[in-house]
């Protein structure tokens, strides 16, 4: 494999993750507004974005390759998982309400 092949393979591994954590972090934005109002789009997007890539990257090492299915559900619920701390979660800028408002 040569260098562009092997670029091609990390942008590949890595677009899933960025692609999750982006979308979701938007969609936050747009659906909780009032509650988020405190906290910027980058303070939401930057704990989304980690949570995803280690997920990509334990699930890569766990199943031995990356696309499973055990690899989509960790990203999906790692990102969920990142962003309700965030926003929602002990010490947030809603001081713990637990969950997004109606």
């Amino acid at each position: 494999m040569g260098p562009i092949d092997a670029f091609w393979h990390l942008c590949n591994f890595l677009l899933p993750a960025l692609v999750t954590a982006l979308l979701t972090t938007s969609a936050c934005r747009v659906l909780w507004r009032r509650a988020l109002g405190g906290l910027s789009w980058r303070a939401l997007l930057r704990p989304a974005l980690i949570a995803a890539l280690l997920a990509q990257t334990g699930a890569l090492v766990l199943a031995g390759r990356d696309g499973s299915m055990l690899g989509h559900a960790a990203l999906v619920l790692a990102v969920a998982l990142a962003l309700w701390w965030r926003a929602f979660g002990p010490g947030s800028a809603s001081e713990g309400a637990g969950v997004p408002p109606a």
